[in-house]
């Protein structure tokens, strides 16, 4: 049987979990209200 306080104790995160963060957040992240609002805008300066 499992002593799931044992595990937890023994529980260390993954490197790569961090890494990943890391390159997530450094990342410029275009979502597509970000390319909405570039359309508007263009669309706005060509009137």
């Amino acid at each position: 049987m499992l002593n799931y306080e044992e595990e937890i104790r023994k529980f260390k995160p993954s490197l790569e979990v961090e890494d990943i963060e890391d390159a997530v957040y450094e990342e410029d992240l275009t979502d597509m209200q970000d390319l909405l609002k570039e359309v508007m805008e263009k669309k706005k300066k060509k009137k």
